[in-house]
């Protein structure tokens, strides 16, 4: 599963390699496509910097670490992203069944020079709001299976408060209709949710009418419920991942919105803070989302909660005159 993309540097020993070996073959189906992918990724790009640099990558010397570390510095990735990349290390040397390097107390040390020096509030993906949903469809009306699409796309992922892989998921035979229109969702495995329990959710009419619109336009009665289209907007297989973020980045643009942090989490950001504005308690919030923590609900909300915090109540009750600063101005 992981040593294949790693090159024959990886593992110079049998004894390592046949680990290696082992595990892919036992880890076959345990992880969810994302981590795998995230796995394989960090892998590769582990063993070309050791490769580069003349150094093992597996099993990897505490000193390579950090001197890999320090590179991350220079190129100036987030700290979020050199710590998946040293869990992904890790991982790589459990499954090898060699000495974890990044439990080396030089390593952690190093992690922690590097947050102190790289830290800082992590880049939020920008929300897409009722209003700014509202910008998008005005400017997405085509008749287009592309149009039609994109129409249900943003509706869709506020609706479930959906992350991308989520909606990319959904096929047509997970989606009921109600008698008023509207439609229940059965998401039937998520990030907080491998174990493939499942989660029913509740599609609004407008939402699902949209979708309706455009399975009639495509001819689409089972299968994937989103679409990817290919040149001359013929019908494709199932929408990816990546392209969710690339299409809002396009119909956010096109309505004269800043597209620069939109992201396939925009509408589900979006969707969490026009629910906190509305009085929607955390509980609520965090239900609709399948969020696990209410960490990233305060994070996604947190300029909303602060205008509606103590202070701000205090002073809009007392017309912004605390006597302990006199008068505003």
């Amino acid at each position: 599963m992981l040593h294949g993309n790693m090159g024959p540097s990886v593992a110079d020993g049998s004894d390592c390699k046949a680990s290696l070996d082992r595990y892919a073959r036992l880890a076959q189906g345990a992880f969810a496509a994302n981590t795998v992918r995230a796995l394989e990724s960090d892998s590769r790009l582990f063993a070309v910097f050791c490769v580069r640099h003349g150094l093992d990558p597996l099993p990897a010397a505490p000193s390579t670490v950090v001197l890999w570390l320090e590179a991350s510095a220079r190129a100036g990735h987030t700290v979020a992203t050199v710590r998946r990349r040293l869990s992904s290390l890790a991982h790589l040397h459990r499954a090898a069944g060699v000495a974890d390097p990044t439990r080396d107390q030089a390593v952690r040390l190093a992690l922690r020079r590097y947050v102190r020096t790289r830290g800082g509030r992590p880049r939020q993906a920008a929300p897409l709001n009722q209003a700014a949903v509202a910008a998008i469809l005005a400017t997405t009306r085509g008749a287009a299976l592309r149009d039609l699409r994109d129409l249900a796309l943003p509706l869709v992922l506020r609706d479930l408060l959906g992350r991308r892989g989520e909606a990319c998921a959904l096929d047509v035979a997970d989606i009921t209709p109600e008698p008023d229109g509207s439609a229940t969702v059965l998401i039937r495995r998520s990030k907080t949710d491998q174990a493939g329990s499942g989660t029913v959710v509740w599609l609004s009419p407008q939402a699902h009418a949209a979708l309706r619109n455009f399975w009639s336009t495509a001819g689409i009665t089972t299968g994937p419920a989103l679409r990817a289209l290919r040149k001359g907007g013929r019908l494709g297989g199932r929408l990816q991942e990546g392209d969710v973020a690339r299409r809002l980045k396009a119909m956010a643009a096109r309505a004269g919105i800043d597209a620069t942090n939109v992201s396939g989490h925009s509408c589900r950001i979006g969707m969490a803070q026009d629910l906190t504005a509305s009085a929607f308690g955390l509980p609520e919030i965090m239900q609709a989302g399948r969020w696990r923590s209410p960490a990233m609900v305060a994070r996604y909300t947190e300029r909303l909660t602060a205008a509606r915090g103590a202070v701000a109540r205090f002073q809009k009750r007392t017309g912004g005159t605390d006597p302990a600063y006199g008068e505003s101005q």
